[in-house]
């Protein structure tokens, strides 16, 4: 009885212990930026240029133009962002790499809220979201090496 309640146990923390990855519309990303939720935007600084940056993000490239990534770096550099405690936004082009880097977070970095935004910076240009230059941005993460 003793090992099928500790093995119940077990499976009950484990269940609990995975991270919950929420796919998020516009109006989702709106409220969620405005209660402080941070918003990383994983895309390259030529994607960022080209459309511009949802105000307030912060720029951190996961995969490079060749697709290449490095996943415990990129990790390093999101501490200082959101903590796996915390919770956390990513946002790219049109949801598709973010959906890998949430299972990511959720799965082997232990980050207990990832929100997706699933349709990206074209849905949310599309939308009538506003987006600013990067050119700002990207200076001040060049220069403080963390994008």
């Amino acid at each position: 009885m003793r090992h099928l309640l500790l093995g119940t146990c077990l499976a009950l923390v484990a269940l609990f212990a995975r991270a919950e990855i929420i796919d998020i519309d516009n109006a989702q990303l709106d409220k969620l930026l405005k209660s402080g939720v941070p918003l990383v935007d994983i895309r390259t600084q030529g994607e960022w240029e080209e459309s511009g940056i949802v105000g307030g993000s912060k720029l951190l490239t996961f995969f490079d133009e060749r697709g290449q990534y490095n996943a415990p770096a990129w990790l390093e550099k999101l501490k200082p962002i959101a903590k796996p405690n915390e919770p956390v936004i990513v946002i790219c082009r049109s949801g598709n790499r973010t959906r890998s880097v949430s299972q990511l977070l959720s799965q082997q970095a232990g980050y207990s809220t990832v929100y997706n935004v699933k349709s990206g910076i074209k849905g949310w240009i599309a939308g009538g979201g506003a987006v600013v230059p990067a050119t700002q941005s990207i200076a001040a993460c060049r220069s403080a090496k963390t994008c």
